[in-house]
Order: C-alpha cells, then structure tokens, then sequence
C-alpha cells in the first residue's frame, strides 16, 4: 500500500513573494495529488492568494465619482445632525367627521377619521403622527399640539359646527406658537385650504361652486413667482415644467377659492401669495397652491397625499413624476417640521401616536379611500 501524501509541511523554507508561494503551490499540486482532499487544498490556497492580490492592487487605484477623482483609501468622517434640527418630529392630523365611507364602516354620530393616505403622505417623508381628534375636549387637542411639531388639515366635506370650530381654533394656536417664535408648519389641503380661506375672509362665500370632482389637472404658476421657501423649491425644472404641461395632480373638490377673491378679500392676500391656478372640467379658473407670507402656512386645494397612496377614484395620476410630486410635498412639510423648537417628551408621543390605532381597510365598502383610521 502507498502511504499518503502529506502536503502540511512542504514549505519548511518560506518563500520571499505571494508569487513564490503561488509557484510553489502550483507544482507541489502537480507533482502530488493522490486524493481529492489533497486536491482542494492546492486549489483554495492559491485561490486565496489571488483574492488577496487583487485586494492589495485596489487599495492603490482609485474610483470615480460625480465631480471628480478620490484616491482610495480614504477617511471618511460622517456630518453631525445640524443642532438646530429636530430629527424626530411629528405630525398632528385633525380627524374629519364621519367614518370615510359614508356610514359602511361605522355610522355612529360621534364617530371620525383620518385617511391612511395623509399618515403614509408623513411617515414616508420621516415623521410621525399623532391623531387630533376634532370632537375631543379642547384641553386634550392642547395637550396634544404641545407633542407636535406641525399640523396637517385632511380633506373632507364638513364646513361647519364643532368641526369648523375645532379646525379655527387650532389654527389660531399654530399662529401664536409662530408668533413666540416656534416655527410651526401647517399643511392645509383640499377642505382645509377651504377653511383657512372662509377664517380669513370671516365669509363663507368666499368659496364658489367649482366642477372639479375626479380630475387629473395641471398646475399653472403665477407668472414671475418666487419659488424659494415654497412648497415647490424642490422640484426640478423638468417636473415643475410637467406640473403645467401635464395631468400631475388630482382634483376632487366641489368649491374653490376664485383669484378675484384674493382682490375683493384682502385679509385672503395679506396672509397668502398665490403660488398656481387650476381649471376645472368648464375651464373656470380657481386658485390651487398657495403659501403663508409671514407664517409657514401651505394651502392646498389639490391632493399631493393620492398620487402614492390611494386608488380608489379612476382619475388619480400614478406615473413616476407624478409620485415625485408627492414624494416632495411631503419632504418639504417634514422639512419645515424638523425646524421646530418643540421637544415634546418621549413618553407621551409614544401614548398618543397612531400607531396605537389600527387602519381599517375600506377600498370595497368605502367612497375612494383605501384605508381610514376610525376614532369612536
């Protein structure tokens, strides 16, 4: 019987180079390899030193990146968060009347909701939320707008009683908190851009009956509008281009606020600029975008929240610039959030979050939306 070959010790004289070795290996390799265990031994190790050979050799070339040529190695150093930014904000939604389905899910009277898709709208840009529930003691809304860092005003149809009353005087307590110096954004769209429109003209007929239900829509900016500090600072000029060429966002309201009335209303354009108009199916003219001059107060009467997540109503745009288009709405409202001085205490964001809610899927039962969180 032949005795089997040992190749543990063959290198009783080390070799000066990996090459060495490698050559080495190579011809011991040839010379014996009278089972597969001895076989795989010469191949990994020459494998191995390959491997690091190509390493040594990438370390001393260098890579290309947009702007110009970095030698590698390199020490990279990672920016510490700028101070005067909160990192973890949140968002307080002020839930709307009803159940989102006309009475499907729920028909009792004290019942409210808020559209899934203005949760998503936040948390997809870094947020979170806390539910403002509008039927609830003022002293709670309080106690609530102290742990948030920014309100949204959803859609919706209800104009008038507590719902109307709750939506006013938040709106006055997000004045004053920007007043004292707190940088406190509101995000008001479809109703509530409506809303905000009729506090200010102290009118209700400041709203005029539009036919812009279910409609896709361009955006038509004023002309020489300074876009700097607006919603729109992100957009690029190609999709801001698209904004007034194409169908990009979606419409689904009943009234609007016509441009004379920022004429016949001055407290409407001491406190807003015009930022676009729309047209509705009869090709009347109503204001559409609009920005607080002095408070970071944003007035929408489209919906940035559908384009990504909703598909109940046929008309919703869901192309890729049109997602864009809700992908910076959203980074510019939670942008504005971060720069808040409120750092509300951890403990009692985490009680009043929605997460402590669960979303109720009503895409069959309901009226468009896909999901609503339902407070009873």
């Amino acid at each position: 019987m032949h005795a089997r070959r040992s190749h543990a010790c063959h290198c009783s004289q080390r070799p000066n180079s990996r090459d060495e070795i490698a050559n080495e290996t190579d011809s011991q390799c040839r010379a014996s390899s009278s089972s597969y265990s001895d076989l795989w031994s010469c191949l990994w190790i020459p494998l191995l030193l390959s491997l690091s050979k190509n390493l040594t050799s990438a370390k001393a070339q260098t890579i290309l990146l947009p702007g110009g040529i970095v030698n590698q190695p390199r020490s990279l150093t990672c920016q510490s968060p700028d101070p005067n930014l909160y990192y973890s904000p949140v968002i307080g939604i002020l839930s709307h009347p009803g159940d989102g389905a006309s009475g499907r899910l729920n028909n009792d009277t004290n019942v409210s909701y808020i559209a899934a898709s203005y949760v998503k709208l936040v948390e997809s840009a870094g947020a979170r939320v806390i539910p403002l529930i509008y039927n609830e003691p003022m002293e709670v809304l309080t106690e609530k707008l102290e742990l948030v860092n920014g309100v949204l005003f959803t859609g919706g149809k209800s104009k008038t009683g507590l719902y109307f009353d709750t939506a006013s005087e938040i709106f006055k307590k997000i004045l004053a908190k920007n007043d004292a110096g707190d940088h406190f954004p509101l995000f008001a769209i479809c109703l509530g851009f409506e809303i905000l429109s009729i506090i200010l003209s102290q009118d209700r007929k400041v709203l005029e009956r539009y036919a812009a239900r279910d409609q896709a829509s361009t955006l038509q900016f004023i002309e020489n509008i300074n876009l700097e500090g607006t919603v729109f600072q992100r957009f690029s000029p190609d999709l801001l281009h698209k904004l007034s060429t194409e169908c990009l966002v979606m419409q689904n309201h009943y009234y609007g606020v016509p441009p004379k009335h920022f004429v016949k209303y001055p407290a409407l354009s001491d406190f807003f600029k015009i930022l676009t108009t729309s047209s509705d199916t009869s090709s009347e003219v109503y204001v559409s975008t609009v920005q607080g001059r002095k408070y970071p107060v944003t007035g929408f009467q489209w919906h940035p929240e559908k384009n990504a997540f909703e598909w109940g109503k046929p008309m919703i745009p869901h192309t890729e610039d049109a997602v864009q288009v809700t992908q910076h709405v959203a980074n510019f409202f939670i942008s504005e959030a971060r720069k808040s001085l409120n750092r509300p205490p951890i403990r009692k964001v985490l009680d009043n979050l929605i997460y402590n809610y669960s979303p109720t899927y009503c895409g069959k039962a309901g009226q468009g939306y896909d999901e609503v969180y339902i407070f009873s």
